[in-house]
């Protein structure tokens, strides 16, 4: 149920992504997953949603990597094309953004253990005014954990709980249906075996009693 539970939040998160790279008119800010499994695929999801104003503008977005007490290290730059720096991510790393540089994500490769650490997206643009050319920073920081295993979580053992609750109702319900219409057509069954019966009991006599006698013309 826990692997249900992440392919469906998965599932949702790529929703988004896939509107904020499609949909030009819609960007949500969605924050990034702060925990990875050694050895999988981690998307470190940086979004950075332009205003009306921002359209026109240079886009350089820089990555940065720092373990706990120490000091940025950059590891990837993107300014009108991608570029993996050297560092100790190096031919880990791929661009996981979108055209229109609203999502500019990035993704690791085969993360471990020591890839636990913070990372820094920032954003960097730069109008493209007549007049004079301002420029604005935007930075997040992801706090990433690297596990050796994905662990459930309580609310992925309540999901699962439900679901099995939930299943031991229909099943009883579906039992208790299928005994009422068992019970009903037998009943059906008994009805018409009296009536038969009863038939059969009456007398000759009787039966030709019983014939709606037809009135000549």
């Amino acid at each position: 149920m826990a692997a249900l539970t992440k392919v469906a939040a998965a599932s949702s998160l790529l929703v988004v992504v896939l509107c904020v790279g499609v949909c030009s008119s819609v960007c949500v800010e969605v924050p990034s997953e702060t925990e990875a499994v050694q050895g999988s695929r981690m998307k470190l999801l940086c979004i950075s949603c332009m205003k009306r104003e921002e359209v026109s503008a240079n886009t350089l977005v820089q990555w940065y990597y720092k373990t706990e007490g120490g000091i940025d290290e950059p590891i990837y730059k993107y300014e009108n094309e991608k570029q993996e720096l050297g560092s100790r991510f190096r031919g880990r790393l791929q661009w996981d953004g979108s055209i229109d540089m609203q999502d500019v994500s990035i993704s690791v490769l085969n993360i471990s253990l020591n890839d636990s650490g913070i990372y820094t997206c920032n954003v960097t643009r730069e109008f493209n005014f007549e007049v004079h050319r301002p420029v604005v920073t935007r930075s997040t920081l992801i706090r990433l954990t690297v596990v050796e295993e994905a662990g459930e979580d309580f609310t992925s053992v309540i999901s699962e709980i439900m679901m099995y609750i939930l299943l031991v109702f229909l099943t009883l319900w579906l039992l208790v249906e299928m005994i009422y219409c068992y019970r009903k057509v037998a009943k059906a069954e008994e009805v018409a075996q009296e009536n038969a019966t009863d038939y059969l009991a009456i007398p000759s006599e009787n039966k030709e009693n019983c014939a709606v006698p037809v009135e000549e013309e």
